[in-house]
């Protein structure tokens, strides 16, 4: 089964980068900027640690001013695309976990962003964020107590039965769904399956391997906007593909307990994140409308 998926997602991302390749071609800019390749090389090492990448790129890009802010949905996804797929190739391929979990888990997330985004872009964003938020901040809270011992842990399973088997596919298609408000799929599925007594490593080829299918089909029609800088994607793509092989012998060679605070880390700084831009948002003040 896992052969089947890996040569799936191979075939995905193939057509993608032809398709890439062809469009930067047709718009001459098939020279990827310089400054795109560093962004791709650290933001993606971090990715493949579970930090994430759209995070810190988009806060670099900002403050580089290097595209317009309606450019961003284009460049982040397609930019971080194939390092994406490769982080999913090589996690599915190098780690052990059950293969029936594992294709359940990527399935439902897809299924989430088709058919659950439209029904949860219905709610207020706002009132997501805040609540995914504040979850993980208290899942982080637990965990860390966990790595404390001041509570039981498991922390050894590489598989789910039964309810907890039925809860985390149920848990992956809402956050197939929420990838739809730009909330990370990466902290709430690691922090998910951790608590659910599954060792974090084995978290990383279904969070992973969940994002890898999902965002060369975002990422065609991406490439085909107006708004998109692709010279800055190619780039971004060139140094993000080494960058995660690098990052993957790090994370394979972690001890656990490490590999646990590390968890605690990545947690903190997405409930961080979705709670400070929240935040903002509330801050910013309610355009008043004339007539």
């Amino acid at each position: 089964m896992i052969a089947v998926l890996l040569t799936a997602l191979a075939l995905l991302a193939a057509f993608y980068a032809v398709q890439l390749v062809r469009t930067a071609k047709a718009r001459g800019a098939l020279k990827p900027k310089a400054e795109g390749i560093a962004i791709g090389a650290v933001a993606n090492f971090f990715d493949a640690l579970g930090i994430g990448s759209f995070a810190p790129t988009t806060a670099w890009l900002r403050f580089r001013k290097l595209v317009p802010d309606s450019f961003l949905p284009a460049v982040l996804n397609a930019g971080h695309c194939l390092p994406t797929v490769m982080q999913g190739l090589v996690f599915m391929k190098l780690i052990q976990v059950d293969p029936v979990l594992l294709i359940a888990c990527i399935a439902a997330s897809i299924l989430g962003a088709v058919i659950g985004a439209p029904i949860v872009l219905r709610l207020p964003v706002r009132a997501v964020q805040i609540v995914v938020g504040a979850a993980l901040l208290i899942a982080a809270a637990l965990y860390a107590m966990t790595n404390l011992n001041l509570m039981p842990a498991g922390g050894e399973a590489v598989a789910l039965d039964g309810n907890l088997f039925l809860i985390a596919v149920l848990a992956h298609v809402l956050m197939g769904a929420l990838m739809s408000f730009g909330i990370g799929l990466y902290a709430p599925s690691l922090i998910m399956l951790s608590l659910m007594g599954m060792n974090p490593t084995a978290a990383f080829p279904i969070m992973m391997g969940a994002c890898a299918f999902l965002m060369p089909v975002s990422s065609l029609r991406f490439i085909k906007s107006e708004r998109i800088d692709l010279r800055l994607v190619l780039g971004m793509a060139i140094g993000g593909i080494p960058a995660v092989l690098l990052a993957a012998f790090v994370i394979t060679s972690l001890p656990l307990t490490v590999l646990r605070w590390g968890v605690v880390v990545v947690v903190l700084y997405a409930a961080v994140n979705l709670l400070m831009t929240a935040l903002k948002a509330r801050q910013q003040p309610v355009p008043v409308e004339q007539g």
